[in-house]
């Protein structure tokens, strides 16, 4: 929900994405698996971030 974890989230995505395509480069399999793999952990974080947010927009429009 904060701030903090949404850029946290991003940069790993970013980071993953790195490893893939260096990996991919290199034609290191294992590098671009795991690189891939951090991308997709870091996405799916990010999805329930944004999940939180939502039921956090959804519970304050019912407190008024």
């Amino acid at each position: 929900m904060g701030f903090m974890d949404k850029l946290k989230n991003r940069l790993q995505m970013g980071k993953g994405r790195g490893k893939a395509k260096a990996g991919r480069a290199a034609g290191d399999p294992y590098l671009e698996a795991k690189g891939q793999g951090e991308r997709v952990s870091g996405a799916a974080k990010q999805v329930g971030e944004q999940g939180k947010d939502a039921a956090k927009n959804v519970r304050d429009a019912f407190k008024e």
